[in-house]
């Protein structure tokens, strides 16, 4: 996981000494940073933003880095990354969850007391099968239907659909003579 400093990116491309990511403006000169570092990653890399030394963020700097960071991550835009958020508080969870609930959007996050949360907006299928993969760690399409008891295809489209979503990772594994698809935690 790449850890990418949120209040460095501040520093650096606004050059104030505010702490605080305010305004729309602002908000798309520290994503067009973001958006130069992320696409120079691997695939299959694991982009986290570090909240943790930024005081607020408003809704439409949320909107303009979050919301259009995960929309143009699931357009493809750079390649097969995951971005995450970590350190957050619960003020900066508020205007970032409402950001990306109106673009109907979700994202793993991690609060700064380390607990894991999913943010933005989630059918509750795909919520509990989520909350599975987050408690096991792994899962194949098997895996999930003998959990769940659920039809094979059914379990398949939910995993495809998280991975779609860019909130799990997928690989394939050689399990007894044949490949099968791994779904895994962020």
């Amino acid at each position: 996981m790449t850890v990418y400093n949120l209040y460095k990116l501040l520093k650096e491309e606004l050059k104030n000494g505010s702490n605080d990511l305010v305004t729309r403006q602002s908000g798309q000169i520290i994503r067009e940073r973001i958006e130069r570092d992320i696409i120079k990653e691997k695939d299959g890399s694991v982009v986290a933003l570090d909240f943790s030394k930024i005081g607020i963020i408003d809704y439409s700097c949320a909107d303009e880095i979050v919301a259009k960071l995960v929309s143009r991550l699931l357009g493809g835009e750079y390649g097969d990354k995951y971005i995450t958020l970590v350190g957050l508080n619960e003020n900066q969870k508020e205007n970032i969850e409402v950001a990306l609930e109106r673009k109907n959007l979700a994202i793993m996050a991690e609060m700064r007391n380390e607990k894991k949360i999913l943010l933005g907006s989630l059918n509750n299928y795909l919520k509990e099968t989520l909350h599975l993969i987050l408690k096991k760690g792994k899962i194949s399409a098997k895996d999930l239907s003998e959990i769940m008891k659920l039809e094979a295809n059914t379990s398949g489209t939910r995993l495809l659909n998280l991975y779609k979503k860019k909130l799990v990772k997928r690989g394939d594994e050689m399990v007894n003579g044949g490949k099968v698809w791994m779904y895994e935690k962020i």
